[in-house]
């Protein structure tokens, strides 16, 4: 049982990865189709989350029923005005303070140009059952969502036309795409199933297969303020890399807990979340760890750096923590 939750979490990672500012479009206006507005809840704060971001003006996080909620100073979180899903939402992504996009369960993608506050509906694919688990866009135009079974769309207009791609032939084109992972000046990662790291120079034309010798699934990785890279998973793997990516090397995480999430906090500390209250800290550009254990041991989705210090969330909602945010 402990697998198949550590599955259903796997399918539900993202975090923000900051990216220059660009002016991005407005999303085109959804399809001609009806679509059912996310369900407005009570209490935000116990929403099911799975993703979140942190745009520089507000923290937007999602979830499961298309719920989004909101915060413009890391304390009071409010619901999203308009949403016209629910769909799961699975990853969040902005490239700027006002535009975003979100993706998740039926192919979904939705987007947003006030800063969370209304989306809109630019694809879904009802009764297919296929999932989307990460989302980024390299400037206002061109942008990636990936998920199951090695399935990819491209888009090179803002998000108004998707096109499916197939970036590895066998096997390896069929591997879950769990996160992608930006790295600046043209180096983007996409970590995957059983040890496998998806890497492209050229912002996503082309692609190679590196293959760790993990064989768990990493769930998300982040590039450091230093160029390092890491990467983290199923079974508290973490590995590392100071080459752009090329080789990685395992580092000890001090858990066996399987891991959701990584920021770096502006004094450089590396911190990561993970399931059963898991928090690690790093001080030395991920190298080494400490781990702390959250006293509710909640199943810890998302990790992010918001206006007022860390958040953590989870399916059970915002986690209040002993340090405080």
């Amino acid at each position: 049982m402990k697998l198949k939750l550590e599955i259903q979490i796997a399918l539900t990672l993202a975090l923000l990865t900051q990216v220059p500012a660009t002016v991005a479009a407005d999303p085109p206006a959804a399809p001609p189709r009806l679509f059912r507005e996310a369900p407005q809840i009570a209490k935000v704060e116990v929403a099911p989350i799975l993703a979140a971001a942190y745009t520089g003006k507000r923290v937007v996080a999602v979830g499961d029923f298309g719920i989004v909620i909101l915060s413009d100073d890391g304390k009071i979180f409010r619901q999203a005005k308009t949403v016209p899903t629910r769909s799961v939402l699975t990853s969040v992504f902005f490239i700027d303070a006002e535009h975003g996009w979100a993706v998740g369960h039926d192919g979904t993608v939705i987007a947003t140009s006030d800063a969370g506050e209304t989306w809109q509906v630019l694809r879904v694919e009802s009764g297919k059952d296929r999932v989307l688990l990460s989302v980024w866009f390299e400037n206002a135009q061109h942008g990636f969502a990936v998920g199951q079974f090695g399935l990819v769309l491209e888009t090179a207009d803002g998000g108004k036309t998707w096109n499916e791609r197939r970036l590895l032939e066998g096997d390896a084109g069929d591997k879950h795409l769990l996160q992608i992972v930006p790295a600046g000046a043209g180096l983007v990662l996409m970590v995957a199933e059983a040890g496998a790291i998806l890497r492209s120079e050229d912002s996503g034309k082309s692609w190679q297969l590196v293959q760790t010798d993990n064989r768990g699934s990493f769930w998300t990785g982040l590039a450091l303020n230093d160029g390092t890279l890491l990467v983290a998973g199923m079974r508290g793997h973490i590995y590392r890399s100071t080459d752009r990516g090329l080789t990685w090397k395992e580092v000890p995480s001090t858990t066996l807990q399987s891991l959701t999430g990584l920021v770096q906090n502006k004094d450089g500390t590396v911190r990561v979340a993970g399931l059963s209250g898991t928090v690690l800290s790093s001080k030395d550009q991920g190298q080494t760890y400490t781990a702390s254990v959250l006293p509710e041991r909640n199943n810890l989705t998302a990790i992010v750096n918001g206006p007022a210090g860390e958040l953590l969330f989870s399916l059970g909602g915002l986690v209040k923590t002993p340090r405080g945010g």
